[in-house]
């Protein structure tokens, strides 16, 4: 990474970085972070309920993804003495930096989709409707 001309680079939890973008995709990269950090970023959620929000996601995967996010200091987790469990996850004040940037990259999306793709109502939507009219 140049700054003023020289050459830097970033040492951080043993691994070398050229670029201070691989240090934020070193956090947030990958298919589920950004999308998990986008249905947390207003509200707190519970497992079941990012489940649904992401359709896609395996509940190992959205697992895996939560213990890192978690790790990391990003999203943080309550654990109520219920029976059974609730588990709530939310942004922690980490994770909350984030939110701007999370805005921007849903609105270059969506200005992109508007271009190139076709917005529709989900088919899962179109069932639901049905079953609950």
């Amino acid at each position: 990474m140049l700054i003023d001309g020289k050459e830097f680079e970033i040492k951080l939890n043993g691994k070398t970085f050229h670029c201070a973008l691989d240090v934020t995709m070193n956090f947030i990269g990958g298919k589920w972070k950004t999308v998990v950090l986008w249905y947390l970023r207003k509200e707190k959620k519970r497992f079941s309920e990012l489940k649904k929000h992401i359709p896609g996601i395996t509940e190992k995967m959205l697992s895996i993804q939560l213990k890192q996010l978690e790790k990391d200091n990003i999203i943080g987790r309550k654990v109520y003495a219920e029976v059974p469990p609730r588990v709530e996850y939310f942004l922690a004040n980490e994770g909350k930096t984030l939110v701007p940037m999370l805005e921007a990259m849903a609105q270059w999306g969506r200005k992109k989709a508007g271009t190139l793709g076709i917005l529709e109502e989900a088919t899962r939507q179109k069932k639901l409707k049905k079953l609950n009219p």
